[in-house]
């Protein structure tokens, strides 16, 4: 009798064991995976190369932006009621690296490749020519799915063999659908316009005798 009993056990605690399991798989298969997204948007096509931009360089420090934005997460404003006093950090929708990160990789390409200018960021300055230093600041960001996305950006250009600098400014907003694919063409096309008006500068102020904006 023991021995009935005791397979009969066992036998329940197998079944419990594996119901567990099963519902722990089925669980993994309804979590939504997460998804991964960049600024690097397709790049505009490059300035012709001459002799007069193939030499000029520029140096992109990291952005400066509100400490609740450099994560990789996006954070989006919240919907309904809570929309003007609640962001939403959303775990399962992320930037391939921190957006600080994302955001001064994509603003340096955009840049140098409106210029056909050489981003010597991470390669080392050139001794013998100028360098134009940019410092960006992201001064504000609002991402709101299904309505549009505002940010202001504002950047200084300093040119290494005088000191001479310009200040300059940018708000743009872009209206988005709903969804998060929506969004990021948002945010990306917000970049592109950033990247288009500080190339803008710099060319403004190296052909200008004083500092130039045109951001």
């Amino acid at each position: 009798m023991m021995t009935t009993k005791t397979t009969a056990s066992r036998a329940r605690g197998a079944a419990f064991i594996a119901a567990i399991a099963a519902a722990l798989a089925l669980a993994g298969c309804a979590s939504s995976p997460t998804r991964f997204y960049t600024l690097q948007a397709p790049p505009p096509a490059a300035l012709p190369a001459t002799a007069q931009n193939a030499r000029l360089f520029i140096e992109v420090s990291p952005i400066a932006l509100p400490e609740r934005l450099a994560r990789p997460q996006l954070v989006v404003r919240s919907s309904g009621a809570n929309a003007g006093t609640r962001v939403d950090i959303l775990e399962q929708e992320r930037w391939s690296s921190p957006f600080n990160n994302e955001l001064r990789d994509a603003l340096a390409s955009g840049i140098a490749s409106r210029l056909g200018a050489t981003d010597v960021s991470r390669s080392g300055r050139p001794t013998d020519q100028p360098v134009y230093r940019i410092a960006i600041e992201l001064r504000e960001f609002d991402a709101a799915p299904g309505d549009k996305v505002q940010a202001t950006y504002g950047w200084t250009i300093t040119r290494s063999d005088n000191a001479k600098t310009s200040a300059c400014q940018l708000t743009v907003a872009e209206p988005v659908a709903a969804g998060i694919d929506a969004l990021v063409q948002g945010v990306q096309r917000t970049v592109a316009d950033a990247a288009g008006a500080i190339a803008a500068s710099v060319a403004g102020f190296k052909n200008s005798a004083a500092p130039a904006c045109q951001g």
